[in-house]
Protein backbone atom coordinates (compact mmCIF):
# COMPACT_ATOMS: atom_id res chain seq x y z
CA UNK A 1 0.00 0.00 0.00
CA UNK A 2 1.30 3.36 -0.52
CA UNK A 3 2.60 4.74 2.72
CA UNK A 4 0.77 8.04 2.40
CA UNK A 5 -3.47 5.98 1.77
CA UNK A 6 -1.24 3.69 4.32
CA UNK A 7 -1.55 6.66 7.29
CA UNK A 8 -4.83 7.78 5.83
CA UNK A 9 -7.00 4.40 6.25
CA UNK A 10 -5.34 3.67 9.64
CA UNK A 11 -6.75 6.80 10.84
CA UNK A 12 -9.84 5.79 9.53
CA UNK A 13 -10.17 2.55 10.70
CA UNK A 14 -8.93 3.70 14.34
CA UNK A 15 -11.99 6.25 14.24
CA UNK A 16 -14.51 3.97 12.90
CA UNK A 17 -13.24 1.27 15.48
CA UNK A 18 -14.05 3.66 18.09
CA UNK A 19 -17.40 4.46 17.17
CA UNK A 20 -18.78 0.95 16.36
CA UNK A 21 -17.39 -0.11 19.82
CA UNK A 22 -18.49 2.71 21.91
CA UNK A 23 -21.72 2.93 20.03
CA UNK A 24 -22.40 -1.07 20.33
CA UNK A 25 -21.95 -1.04 24.25
CA UNK A 26 -24.06 2.38 24.59
CA UNK A 27 -26.93 0.80 22.28
CA UNK A 28 -26.85 -2.84 23.84
CA UNK A 29 -26.11 -2.11 27.57
CA UNK A 30 -28.41 0.88 28.20
CA UNK A 31 -30.80 2.16 24.77
CA UNK A 32 -32.24 -1.45 24.19
CA UNK A 33 -32.82 -2.57 27.97
CA UNK A 34 -34.89 0.43 28.20
CA UNK A 35 -36.97 0.21 24.61
CA UNK A 36 -36.83 -3.05 23.19
CA UNK A 37 -35.78 -5.85 26.06
CA UNK A 38 -36.42 -5.68 29.65
CA UNK A 39 -33.40 -6.57 31.15
CA UNK A 40 -31.23 -4.18 33.67
CA UNK A 41 -29.52 -1.29 32.39
CA UNK A 42 -25.63 -1.32 32.39
CA UNK A 43 -22.40 -3.41 32.10
CA UNK A 44 -22.65 -6.59 32.48
CA UNK A 45 -19.83 -6.13 35.55
CA UNK A 46 -17.30 -3.31 36.70
CA UNK A 47 -14.49 -5.40 34.67
CA UNK A 48 -16.28 -3.92 31.29
CA UNK A 49 -14.64 -0.41 31.98
CA UNK A 50 -11.13 -2.28 31.35
CA UNK A 51 -12.12 -1.54 27.52
CA UNK A 52 -12.37 1.66 28.02
CA UNK A 53 -9.14 2.27 30.19
CA UNK A 54 -7.18 0.18 27.59
CA UNK A 55 -8.53 2.56 24.59
CA UNK A 56 -7.16 5.38 26.15
CA UNK A 57 -4.36 3.95 26.36
CA UNK A 58 -4.04 3.30 23.04
CA UNK A 59 -3.87 7.07 22.00
CA UNK A 60 -0.61 7.75 23.45
CA UNK A 61 0.43 4.36 21.27
CA UNK A 62 -0.86 5.92 18.11
CA UNK A 63 0.40 9.51 18.83
CA UNK A 64 3.42 7.88 19.36
CA UNK A 65 3.73 6.12 15.56
CA UNK A 66 2.69 8.78 13.76
CA UNK A 67 5.42 11.32 15.22
CA UNK A 68 7.85 8.13 14.27
CA UNK A 69 6.25 8.22 10.77
CA UNK A 70 5.03 4.51 12.03
CA UNK A 71 1.60 4.74 11.79
CA UNK A 72 0.80 0.88 10.15
CA UNK A 73 1.70 -0.16 13.67
CA UNK A 74 -0.85 1.51 15.17
CA UNK A 75 -3.85 -0.92 13.60
CA UNK A 76 -1.69 -3.99 15.37
CA UNK A 77 -1.49 -2.41 18.49
CA UNK A 78 -5.58 -1.96 18.10
CA UNK A 79 -6.42 -4.98 17.34
CA UNK A 80 -4.25 -6.98 20.05
CA UNK A 81 -5.39 -4.83 22.93
CA UNK A 82 -9.02 -5.03 22.00
CA UNK A 83 -9.10 -8.77 21.26
CA UNK A 84 -6.89 -9.10 24.68
CA UNK A 85 -9.19 -7.06 26.77
CA UNK A 86 -12.03 -8.28 25.61
CA UNK A 87 -11.27 -12.02 26.67
CA UNK A 88 -9.80 -10.96 30.07
CA UNK A 89 -13.07 -9.08 30.42
CA UNK A 90 -15.42 -11.85 29.43
CA UNK A 91 -13.86 -14.59 31.57
CA UNK A 92 -13.59 -12.09 34.57
CA UNK A 93 -17.43 -11.50 34.08
CA UNK A 94 -18.71 -15.17 33.20
CA UNK A 95 -16.32 -17.32 34.90
CA UNK A 96 -18.43 -20.25 37.16
CA UNK A 97 -21.91 -18.64 35.59
CA UNK A 98 -20.96 -19.31 31.63
CA UNK A 99 -24.48 -19.89 30.78
CA UNK A 100 -25.18 -16.71 31.34
CA UNK A 101 -22.73 -15.28 28.42
CA UNK A 102 -23.95 -12.79 26.49
CA UNK A 103 -20.86 -10.89 24.75
CA UNK A 104 -18.99 -9.80 21.70
CA UNK A 105 -19.15 -6.70 19.54
CA UNK A 106 -20.05 -6.23 16.22
CA UNK A 107 -16.36 -4.64 16.22
CA UNK A 108 -15.33 -7.90 15.36
CA UNK A 109 -17.31 -8.36 12.26
CA UNK A 110 -15.96 -4.73 11.23
CA UNK A 111 -12.06 -6.20 11.81
CA UNK A 112 -12.85 -8.97 9.55
CA UNK A 113 -15.42 -6.84 6.29
CA UNK A 114 -12.20 -3.98 6.91
CA UNK A 115 -9.21 -6.43 6.14
CA UNK A 116 -8.79 -6.38 2.88
CA UNK A 117 -8.21 -2.21 2.93
CA UNK A 118 -5.01 -2.91 3.79
CA UNK A 119 -3.85 -5.23 1.33
CA UNK A 120 -1.52 -6.68 3.70
CA UNK A 121 -1.65 -10.97 4.20
CA UNK A 122 -0.23 -11.49 7.44
CA UNK A 123 -2.19 -8.96 8.58
CA UNK A 124 -5.48 -10.41 7.55
CA UNK A 125 -4.09 -13.54 9.45
CA UNK A 126 -3.37 -12.41 12.33
CA UNK A 127 -6.92 -10.65 12.92
CA UNK A 128 -8.64 -13.55 11.74
CA UNK A 129 -6.88 -16.16 13.71
CA UNK A 130 -7.16 -13.72 16.80
CA UNK A 131 -10.57 -13.46 16.26
CA UNK A 132 -11.27 -17.08 16.09
CA UNK A 133 -8.91 -18.05 18.67
CA UNK A 134 -10.32 -15.09 21.18
CA UNK A 135 -14.25 -17.24 20.98
CA UNK A 136 -12.62 -20.35 21.21
CA UNK A 137 -10.81 -19.71 24.31
CA UNK A 138 -14.05 -18.20 25.58
CA UNK A 139 -15.91 -21.47 24.82
CA UNK A 140 -13.33 -23.78 26.65
CA UNK A 141 -12.88 -21.71 29.53
CA UNK A 142 -16.21 -20.78 30.21
CA UNK A 143 -17.48 -24.07 28.97
CA UNK A 144 -19.90 -22.87 26.53
CA UNK A 145 -20.51 -24.73 23.54
CA UNK A 146 -22.76 -22.13 20.88
CA UNK A 147 -19.05 -19.85 20.84
CA UNK A 148 -18.97 -21.76 17.80
CA UNK A 149 -21.75 -19.71 15.72
CA UNK A 150 -19.44 -16.50 16.43
CA UNK A 151 -16.55 -18.81 14.71
CA UNK A 152 -18.39 -19.99 11.74
CA UNK A 153 -19.99 -16.70 11.06
CA UNK A 154 -16.21 -15.54 10.73
CA UNK A 155 -14.61 -18.04 9.08
CA UNK A 156 -18.06 -16.94 6.66
CA UNK A 157 -17.06 -13.10 6.92
CA UNK A 158 -12.97 -13.74 6.61
CA UNK A 159 -12.88 -15.93 3.18
CA UNK A 160 -15.06 -13.03 1.73
CA UNK A 161 -12.60 -10.94 3.32
CA UNK A 162 -9.58 -12.73 1.53
CA UNK A 163 -11.27 -12.76 -2.28
CA UNK A 164 -11.37 -9.47 -1.70
CA UNK A 165 -7.80 -8.70 -0.59
CA UNK A 166 -6.40 -10.85 -3.21
CA UNK A 167 -8.40 -8.87 -5.70
CA UNK A 168 -7.13 -5.44 -4.30
CA UNK A 169 -3.52 -6.61 -4.43
CA UNK A 170 -3.78 -7.76 -7.75
CA UNK A 171 -5.30 -4.17 -8.82
CA UNK A 172 -2.72 -1.92 -6.79
CA UNK A 173 -0.08 -3.94 -8.24
CA UNK A 174 -0.68 -3.31 -11.33
CA UNK A 175 -1.20 0.36 -10.72
CA UNK A 176 1.75 0.05 -9.10
CA UNK A 177 3.88 -1.06 -11.68
CA UNK A 178 2.58 1.68 -14.21
CA UNK A 179 3.55 4.30 -11.82
CA UNK A 180 6.81 3.34 -10.70
CA UNK A 181 8.01 3.27 -14.51
CA UNK A 182 6.28 6.16 -15.36
CA UNK A 183 8.33 7.89 -12.62
CA UNK A 184 11.35 5.78 -13.63
CA UNK A 185 11.39 7.57 -16.98
CA UNK A 186 10.72 10.80 -15.51
CA UNK A 187 13.74 10.35 -13.43
CA UNK A 188 15.96 8.99 -16.11
CA UNK A 189 15.17 11.83 -18.46
CA UNK A 190 16.07 14.37 -15.09
CA UNK A 191 19.45 12.88 -15.00
CA UNK A 192 20.16 12.72 -18.56
CA UNK A 193 19.10 16.27 -18.86
CA UNK A 194 21.41 17.10 -15.97
CA UNK A 195 24.22 14.77 -16.82
CA UNK A 196 24.23 16.29 -20.27
CA UNK A 197 25.27 19.38 -18.57
CA UNK A 198 27.77 18.72 -16.43
CA UNK A 199 29.82 15.56 -18.73
CA UNK A 200 32.25 15.04 -15.78
CA UNK A 201 29.39 14.07 -13.24
CA UNK A 202 28.42 11.72 -15.75
CA UNK A 203 27.10 8.59 -13.56
CA UNK A 204 27.39 10.16 -10.25
CA UNK A 205 24.08 10.24 -9.31
CA UNK A 206 23.69 6.54 -10.25
CA UNK A 207 26.38 5.52 -8.02
CA UNK A 208 25.52 7.47 -5.03
CA UNK A 209 21.88 6.24 -5.24
CA UNK A 210 23.66 2.72 -5.19
CA UNK A 211 25.67 3.16 -2.17
CA UNK A 212 23.50 4.77 -0.69
CA UNK A 213 20.97 1.90 -0.90
CA UNK A 214 23.74 -0.66 0.06
CA UNK A 215 24.00 1.23 3.14
CA UNK A 216 20.59 1.88 4.20
CA UNK A 217 19.92 -2.15 3.93
CA UNK A 218 22.88 -2.18 6.21
CA UNK A 219 20.97 -0.09 8.40
CA UNK A 220 17.48 -2.23 8.20
CA UNK A 221 14.90 0.27 8.62
CA UNK A 222 13.22 1.34 5.94
CA UNK A 223 10.15 -0.81 4.31
CA UNK A 224 10.98 -2.14 0.39
CA UNK A 225 8.66 1.27 -0.50
CA UNK A 226 10.90 3.23 1.79
CA UNK A 227 14.07 1.98 0.09
CA UNK A 228 12.01 2.70 -3.10
CA UNK A 229 11.72 6.49 -2.42
CA UNK A 230 14.89 6.54 -0.78
CA UNK A 231 16.94 5.32 -4.26
CA UNK A 232 14.94 7.83 -6.11
CA UNK A 233 15.59 10.52 -3.92
CA UNK A 234 19.04 10.19 -4.08
CA UNK A 235 19.47 9.72 -8.19
CA UNK A 236 17.87 12.88 -8.00
CA UNK A 237 19.97 14.33 -4.92
CA UNK A 238 21.88 16.89 -7.27
CA UNK A 239 18.54 17.81 -9.34
CA UNK A 240 19.10 21.39 -8.10
CA UNK A 241 22.01 21.84 -10.29
CA UNK A 242 20.16 22.43 -13.31
CA UNK A 243 20.21 25.77 -12.21
CA UNK A 244 23.69 26.41 -11.66
CA UNK A 245 25.22 28.35 -14.85
CA UNK A 246 27.05 26.47 -16.62
CA UNK A 247 30.31 28.40 -16.30
CA UNK A 248 30.54 27.81 -12.71
CA UNK A 249 29.34 24.02 -12.68
CA UNK A 250 32.02 22.92 -15.14
CA UNK A 251 34.93 25.40 -13.82
CA UNK A 252 38.22 23.58 -13.70
CA UNK A 253 40.15 26.07 -11.22
CA UNK A 254 38.89 26.58 -7.63
CA UNK A 255 35.60 28.49 -7.54
CA UNK A 256 35.31 32.05 -5.51
CA UNK A 257 33.05 32.76 -2.03
CA UNK A 258 30.58 33.91 -4.39
CA UNK A 259 30.59 31.30 -7.18
CA UNK A 260 30.14 28.72 -4.37
CA UNK A 261 27.68 30.22 -2.30
CA UNK A 262 25.55 29.89 -5.70
CA UNK A 263 26.64 26.40 -5.89
CA UNK A 264 25.51 25.90 -2.49
CA UNK A 265 21.70 26.82 -3.51
CA UNK A 266 21.19 23.93 -5.20
CA UNK A 267 19.96 21.43 -2.47
CA UNK A 268 16.99 24.28 -1.67
CA UNK A 269 16.19 24.70 -5.46
CA UNK A 270 16.45 20.71 -5.92
CA UNK A 271 13.90 19.94 -2.93
CA UNK A 272 11.42 23.04 -3.98
CA UNK A 273 11.49 21.35 -7.69
CA UNK A 274 10.03 18.20 -6.28
CA UNK A 275 8.38 18.40 -3.35
CA UNK A 276 4.78 17.70 -4.44
CA UNK A 277 5.99 14.37 -6.20
CA UNK A 278 4.45 11.27 -5.32
CA UNK A 279 6.94 8.48 -4.15
CA UNK A 280 9.82 11.09 -3.73
CA UNK A 281 8.46 13.22 -1.28
CA UNK A 282 8.84 11.43 1.71
CA UNK A 283 12.58 11.52 1.51
CA UNK A 284 12.44 14.94 0.14
CA UNK A 285 15.07 15.64 2.98
CA UNK A 286 17.76 13.47 0.72
CA UNK A 287 18.03 16.44 -1.91
CA UNK A 288 17.75 19.13 0.88
CA UNK A 289 19.96 18.37 3.51
CA UNK A 290 22.67 15.72 1.81
CA UNK A 291 25.33 18.47 2.48
CA UNK A 292 25.17 19.34 6.13
CA UNK A 293 27.35 18.18 8.12
CA UNK A 294 27.12 16.74 11.74
CA UNK A 295 29.16 19.75 13.01
CA UNK A 296 26.74 22.21 11.64
CA UNK A 297 29.22 23.87 9.40
CA UNK A 298 27.28 22.44 6.26
CA UNK A 299 24.58 23.98 3.72
CA UNK A 300 21.81 25.20 3.48
CA UNK A 301 20.31 24.96 7.20
CA UNK A 302 23.74 24.52 9.02
CA UNK A 303 21.39 21.55 10.94
CA UNK A 304 23.76 19.91 13.34
CA UNK A 305 24.11 15.96 14.31
CA UNK A 306 20.59 14.39 14.97
CA UNK A 307 18.37 17.70 13.17
CA UNK A 308 20.06 15.82 10.03
CA UNK A 309 17.56 13.35 9.02
CA UNK A 310 18.72 9.62 8.75
CA UNK A 311 18.11 9.64 4.60
CA UNK A 312 20.21 12.40 4.05
CA UNK A 313 23.03 11.56 6.92
CA UNK A 314 23.33 8.57 4.75
CA UNK A 315 23.30 10.08 1.50
CA UNK A 316 26.58 11.95 2.74
CA UNK A 317 28.34 9.35 3.18
CA UNK A 318 27.66 7.92 -0.51
CA UNK A 319 28.03 11.29 -2.02
CA UNK A 320 31.04 11.89 -0.53
CA UNK A 321 32.51 8.87 -1.16
CA UNK A 322 32.18 8.78 -5.11
CA UNK A 323 32.92 12.41 -4.98
CA UNK A 324 36.48 11.21 -3.82
CA UNK A 325 36.88 8.14 -5.95
CA UNK A 326 35.66 9.48 -9.21
CA UNK A 327 37.52 12.17 -11.65
CA UNK A 328 36.58 15.69 -11.66
CA UNK A 329 37.12 18.59 -13.92
CA UNK A 330 39.73 19.87 -11.64
CA UNK A 331 41.35 16.49 -10.23
CA UNK A 332 41.45 12.84 -10.82
CA UNK A 333 39.95 10.25 -8.96
CA UNK A 334 41.48 9.28 -5.32
CA UNK A 335 41.84 5.40 -4.46
CA UNK A 336 39.17 3.79 -2.62
CA UNK A 337 41.66 3.17 0.18
CA UNK A 338 41.95 7.26 0.79
CA UNK A 339 38.38 8.02 0.54
CA UNK A 340 37.98 5.51 3.44
CA UNK A 341 40.36 7.00 5.39
CA UNK A 342 38.81 10.31 4.98
CA UNK A 343 35.55 9.32 6.08
CA UNK A 344 36.52 7.60 8.95
CA UNK A 345 38.92 10.84 9.98
CA UNK A 346 35.43 12.93 9.46
CA UNK A 347 33.97 11.01 11.76
CA UNK A 348 32.02 13.53 14.63
CA UNK A 349 32.92 16.12 12.71
CA UNK A 350 31.41 15.67 9.26
CA UNK A 351 29.77 12.32 9.33
CA UNK A 352 27.20 10.95 12.32
CA UNK A 353 29.74 9.04 14.11
CA UNK A 354 27.03 6.25 14.87
CA UNK A 355 26.57 5.81 10.92
CA UNK A 356 30.64 5.76 10.77
CA UNK A 357 30.59 2.60 12.21
CA UNK A 358 27.44 1.10 9.36
CA UNK A 359 29.55 2.39 6.87
CA UNK A 360 32.78 0.46 7.83
CA UNK A 361 30.29 -2.87 7.54
CA UNK A 362 28.67 -1.95 4.25
CA UNK A 363 32.65 -0.56 2.92
CA UNK A 364 33.49 -3.33 1.29
CA UNK A 365 30.59 -3.70 -0.86
CA UNK A 366 30.95 -0.21 -1.85
CA UNK A 367 34.82 -1.18 -3.06
CA UNK A 368 33.24 -3.93 -5.06
CA UNK A 369 30.30 -1.93 -7.09
CA UNK A 370 33.10 0.43 -7.30
CA UNK A 371 35.87 -2.03 -9.14
CA UNK A 372 32.69 -3.66 -10.95
CA UNK A 373 30.82 -0.83 -12.11
CA UNK A 374 31.21 -0.04 -16.10
CA UNK A 375 32.17 3.47 -15.69
CA UNK A 376 31.53 3.71 -19.67
CA UNK A 377 28.33 3.00 -20.05
CA UNK A 378 24.55 4.45 -19.67
CA UNK A 379 23.13 4.14 -16.46
CA UNK A 380 20.19 2.19 -15.39
CA UNK A 381 17.76 1.81 -12.47
CA UNK A 382 19.34 -0.72 -9.83
CA UNK A 383 18.12 -4.33 -10.00
CA UNK A 384 17.53 -4.17 -6.34
CA UNK A 385 14.65 -1.74 -6.45
CA UNK A 386 12.97 -3.08 -9.49
CA UNK A 387 11.98 -5.98 -7.74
Amino acid sequence: MIPHEEKQTVKWFLLISYIILIGYDIFYYFIAPISIVDREIGFPSIYWYLNYVVLLLIFPAALYFNKTNKQYLTKYVFVFSYLVTSLFVDILTYYGIGDTYSSGNIVDVFLILSLPLFLNTRYYWIVTLGVTVKYALTGIILQIFFVIMPIILIAILSTMSYFLLVRFQGYVRAISKTYDNQLEGIVKGVIATLELKDQYTRGHSERVASYALLMIKEIGKLSKEEEKSFYYACLLHDIGKVNIPDHILMKPAKLTKEEFDIIKTHPTVGAEAVKNVEGIKDSICVIRSHHERWDGKGYPDQLTGEEIPLLARVTAFADAFDAMTSSRSYRDAMPVEEAYRRIIEGKGTQFDPRLVEDFILVYPSWVKFHETYPWSKKWELLKEVER
